[in-house]
């Protein structure tokens, strides 16, 4: 198998440039701080969320390339550059620790990874790429500058066939009709030797996750059951997203504009909640909590919540009822009863983590429905 670049500065057997790409074969022999341990693990994670995220979303190859420098610019870089290497390499093993625990969390983790090694391979320069070829001592050369032109127009009809300009695993390649087979020899464009880099980082990937799982259950996880195992655990759960349960000074919301902004900005577990209480006049105490919060968390103050829900109530329970059962509750919420503590709205995990029975509309859809 050979790859076709022009030989008229150096060789790929004489390769003088490192990549800062690393292909996590070992385990780094470091000491880290256990705060380091966690928060490398999940700058990472929001890295590969955030790619999962704009793969189900259908973003086009090249958004995925913007996407994938974006969120390691913004989550994995540091000022100097062999401190985001260590970074790097220290949040891949650790998240190799916490999703080599299931198939499925293997699969993901694999599919993910993978990814983000694809594109990062190829936003290296082309000494790099060498260098990688190299590290990987994947089977392939480089032709020559007689055997280049000797190929050259078929190259060619095969970079157009592409929509490519020539200068611009073998089998993936060979299936699309990427590659010009003659005498046995697969010929490789340089911008097509991702497909067999990353078809060789992916199976080493995933026969590492088999063997770390061994590990990891058999001797790691009895170790470093108080110290190491729950951070490791909580890894592959950790919600990352927006923290809804902070109070926004700025937030302010009438009763007449209600409708209108949850049927256009409500999340969908808020949506739901909101509808069914337009429906049934009614929600069960985990509804009027996860409701109720996050109302008063985008503004709407005391007296119009007291209005709002006694306005649907009463239509099921009457106005007495809900002034001696129900509206305690709500002033509770506000902190002008009780204890009188000003309570923030859930958090997006402890919504995920509830429990919903019969007859509860509350949770995260996508997990309950």
């Amino acid at each position: 198998m050979e790859i076709v670049t022009s030989q008229t500065k150096s060789s790929s057997n004489d390769v003088s440039v490192l990549s800062t790409l690393p292909l996590y074969r070992h385990p780094p022999q470091l000491e880290v701080r256990l705060e380091d341990f966690e928060l490398f693990a999940i700058d990472r994670l929001r890295v590969l969320k955030g790619i999962s995220d704009g793969l189900s979303r259908g973003k086009k190859p090249v958004e995925i390339e913007e996407l994938v420098k974006k969120l390691w610019n913004a989550h994995m870089k540091l000022p100097q550059a062999s401190e985001t290497i260590k970074k790097d390499v220290i949040s891949h093993f650790v998240l190799r620790l916490a999703y080599c625990r299931t198939e499925e969390l293997r699969k993901w983790f694999l599919s993910i990874e993978t990814t983000l090694f694809r594109y990062r391979f190829k936003s290296e320069g082309p000494e790099s790429q060498r260098a990688l070829l190299v590290e990987f001592d994947l089977p392939y050369k480089a032709v020559s500058n007689a055997e280049f032109e000797s190929v050259k127009e078929m190259l060619s009809q095969v970079a157009r066939s592409l929509g490519q300009t020539l200068n611009s695993e073998v089998p993936e390649l060979v299936a699309g009709r990427k590659v010009y087979i003659h005498k046995g020899h697969a010929y490789v464009a340089m911008n097509q030797v991702v497909s067999l880099v990353v078809t060789q980082f992916r199976s080493n990937l995933s026969k590492a996750l088999i063997l770390t799982n061994r590990k990891w259950t058999t001797i790691a996880s009895e170790r470093e059951n108080n110290r190491l195992a729950p951070i490791v655990e909580s890894l592959s759960t950790s919600y990352l997203g927006p923290d809804y349960s902070e109070p926004k000074d700025f937030a302010e919301i009438s009763l007449k504009d209600l409708d209108q902004v949850a049927n256009s900005s409500f999340p969908l577990c808020m949506r739901h909640l909101f509808e069914k209480l337009r429906e049934d006049h009614h929600l069960k105490h985990g509804g009027r909590m996860q409701l109720g919060l996050f109302l008063k968390g985008v503004g709407l103050k005391l007296d119009d919540a007291l209005a709002f829900w006694k306005s649907e109530f009463s239509k099921k329970v009457g106005p007495e009822r809900f002034d001696k059962e129900y509206a305690y509750s709500i002033r509770h919420n506000y902190g002008k009863e009780g204890k009188r503590v000003d309570y923030t709205p859930y958090s997006c995990q402890k919504v995920i983590s509830c429990t919903p029975g019969v007859g509860d509309h509350h949770g995260c859809p996508y997990r309950h429905f």
